[in-house]
């Protein structure tokens, strides 16, 4: 039986709804609509795409987004004061400045300058440290999405064995915390674990975060597991043409799992819903009024 295939598009799609109406709803009691500022340093052509993206997806959910565009030759000293001077405005509730960044910036040095109550990526050591006790913490987008599509299709997930095949902090190590948040038996396999397939087929969860086209193959997969493929890479398709394709060989292993998402419209659109939904749950902490549901 072909496994079922996880909408992320449609899920995404229902979280931008919930997003807006949370939205609406901490406009009429404060006033002002929730807000996100976007700082981009460079000409960067992906990650261009990806700010205005996230600023049409800020409007559409009735959230203010504020860009901020700055030259290839900023200095780290300039972005930081940039950054200081978000954490201080009152009418930006989250903070997000796009990677990579130019070669004479320290990303960790900028992350560290974020106030953690606006770090909407959930970077922040503070929030990450959060995280690993279980403390309220905001968590990175995708690894958060994963879990969102993870609970979706299975319900409960506790006590099952789970295995994220990379080690990254955006999505490898915040995930197998969520996981281990869930009650889930949680393996973290990379590069050097031994018999990698032997490992994932004990699985009845599988995330794989590598960036390497199509490397779970069918025979690593347990009959009925549940695959969330995060990675997305464009390899040849012939005569000069590309495709998009996962860190999972989609067709064999659709044939073996029970569900699993597919590249693109799988993961990739929670990653700005889950934005969104950041923004809210930071705006809302920030100023006292307690968790909405739904989100």
């Amino acid at each position: 039986m072909a496994a079922a295939v996880i909408d992320g598009k449609a899920f995404a799609q229902g979280l931008r709804g919930r997003v807006a109406d949370a939205a609406a709803r901490f406009q009429a009691e404060t006033g002002r609509a929730p807000g996100l500022a976007v700082v981009l340093v460079g000409e960067d052509p992906a990650s261009s795409v990806y700010v205005r993206s996230k600023g049409k997806a800020c409007q559409e959910a009735g959230m203010t987004s504020i860009e901020h565009r700055l030259a290839e030759t900023t200095t780290q000293a300039e972005l930081i004061a940039l950054v200081e001077a978000l954490n201080a405005d009152p009418n930006v509730d989250g903070i997000l400045v796009q990677l990579p960044l130019p070669k004479q910036i320290d990303d960790k040095a900028v992350i560290a300058a974020i106030d953690p109550a606006k770090d909407v990526d959930g970077f922040h050591v503070v929030n990450a440290g959060r995280l690993a006790v279980g403390e309220d913490a905001l968590v990175p987008c995708t690894p958060l999405g994963c879990l969102m599509l993870l609970k979706d299709q299975m319900g409960d997930l506790s006590g099952k064995d789970a295995v994220v095949i990379g080690r990254s902090n955006i999505v490898g190590k915040p995930m197998a915390q969520l996981l281990l948040g869930e009650s889930c038996t949680v393996t973290i396999a990379h590069s050097r674990t031994k018999d990698l397939p032997a490992v994932v087929r004990r699985a009845d969860i599988v995330v794989a975060a590598v960036g390497r086209p199509e490397m779970v193959k069918a025979d690593w997969i347990k009959p009925g597991a549940v695959v969330i493929d995060v990675g997305i890479n464009r390899i040849e398709a012939g005569e000069s043409k590309t495709r998009l394709v996962g860190d999972v060989a989609y067709d064999e292993a659709a044939a073996i799992a029970s569900a699993i998402t597919p590249v693109p419209g799988g993961v990739g659109p929670m990653t700005i819903a889950v934005l969104l939904r950041n923004t809210v749950v930071a705006a809302r902490a920030r100023l006292g009024l307690g968790a909405e549901a739904g989100l």
